[in-house]
């Protein structure tokens, strides 16, 4: 069976109208309408990885970052707040509307009213995002996004392009910094582990994990969310994740 059918089988994301070009699973808006409930306090969510990633930025002396998973826009207000100018984007665009009203909110702040948030797929990332002269200083692919990818074709040329992508909105001598979970963890233990700098929400009441093997290789990784929320969410009180462990 081929990542492209599997879907087909074995649900993999939240019901949803997917944004044309790529999957998104954050399409029916469950998860965004959740997301902050989802990830805990955001300031104390960034601060576990905060001074790391501002350091970092600042010995490679960088100042214009491409975001290319932005989401509802947490990492990039951090790194907006420190002053760096930010260009944001997201294959969702019910994860994009969190980001575009954050941006109005504060758009007297400085920075913030020069907030670029576009979006964006990862395969044309080039078509769609215009990229200052030379290339942006850092890109950043955050909060275990990459790993959303399918490999339908089953040589990962998707995977490739995207980094091709990546590079070349990179300048020469920039930096690109791309994180995910300890997926061999998951695969050796058949769940998450239970300490994440992502995700400590006391709103999070179980995570079921689910393996879907294919020709006895992992090839989908799902972890239902079952959340412990106010009235007003409660149609959003479950929502699927699924990811790609590509080992």
């Amino acid at each position: 069976m081929s990542s492209g059918k599997v879907d087909g089988v074995f649900r993999m994301r939240s019901l949803g109208t997917a944004t044309a070009g790529i999957t998104d699973q954050y399409a029916d808006g469950k998860a965004a309408k959740v997301w902050q409930l989802y990830i805990g306090d955001q300031s104390s969510r960034t601060q576990n990885y905060k001074t790391f990633l501002v350091n970092l930025l600042a010995q490679k002396r960088v100042s214009t970052i491409l975001d290319t998973a932005c989401g509802t826009g947490v990492d990039s207000v951090m790194l907006l707040e420190e002053g760096f100018k930010m260009t944001s984007s997201d294959a969702s665009d019910k994860m994009l509307k969190v980001a575009h009203k954050t941006r109005w909110e504060r758009r007297k702040e400085e920075r913030f009213e020069d907030w670029v948030i576009e979006e964006a797929n990862w395969l044309t990332l080039e078509e769609d995002i215009e990229k200052p002269q030379g290339g942006f200083d850092a890109v950043i692919c955050m909060g275990n996004s990459f790993a959303h990818l399918p490999d339908f074709h089953g040589d990962q040329r998707d995977h490739m392009k995207c980094f091709e992508n990546f590079s070349n909105m990179v300048k020469p001598g920039g930096i690109f910094i791309i994180d995910h979970r300890n997926y061999d963890y998951i695969l050796a233990n058949g769940k998450s582990p239970a300490k994440n700098i992502y995700y400590n929400s006391s709103h999070i009441q179980d995570i079921k994990t689910s393996v879907l093997y294919v020709n006895n290789k992992p090839n989908l990784i799902t972890l239902d969310y079952f959340m412990n929320v106010e009235e007003q969410y409660a149609d959003s009180n479950q929502f699927r994740l699924s990811y790609y462990p590509h080992t």
